[in-house]
Parts: structure tokens; C-alpha cells; sequence
């Protein structure tokens, strides 16, 4: 059986992830939440340095940072 991104199990046919996505729905099975290991508080702190640092940022800056960004995905 396939993993998520998280490590999660899925099925790895379309019929039998749907039949999954309708149990869960049904509340037949439980949605698994995948405990990443990450400290809830610590992300939340993260995700708010991130936006702060974007709003003092000029955007010529955004752009550079982000045309560095794209120069290497492309590099690969």
C-alpha cells in the first residue's frame, strides 16, 4: 500500500480511495492525522516570523529572493 506525504497508508486504486474518502465521510473510519513530530506552538510561532518577515520586505527584495527561488528548481 502507497504512503502520503506524511507517511500515511492509502489505497492505491482510484475505486478503493474513493470507497476510503466515503468512509471516512460516513464516519465509518477515522481521518487520520498524521502527528508530524512538530511542536503545535513552535509552528504557529514559525508561520507568524514568516509573514512579519514578508511585510518588511520590499518588493523588489520579494522578487529577487523569488527569482532566486525558480532560478533553482530550474537548475536540476
Amino acid at each position: 500500500m502507497p504512503t502520503g506525504p506524511k507517511g500515511q497508508k492509502r489505497p492505491a486504486d482510484v475505486i478503493g480511495n474513493a470507497v476510503r474518502v466515503m468512509k471516512i465521510a460516513t464516519g465509518e473510519a477515522d481521518d487520520e492525522a498524521a502527528n508530524d513530530g512538530k511542536d503545535p506552538n513552535a509552528k504557529a510561532l514559525g508561520a507568524k516570523g514568516g509573514k512579519a518577515r514578508a511585510e518588511n520586505m520590499t518588493p523588489e527584495r520579494r522578487a529577487e529572493i523569488a527569482r532566486k527561488a525558480a532560478q533553482k528548481r530550474w537548475e536540476k
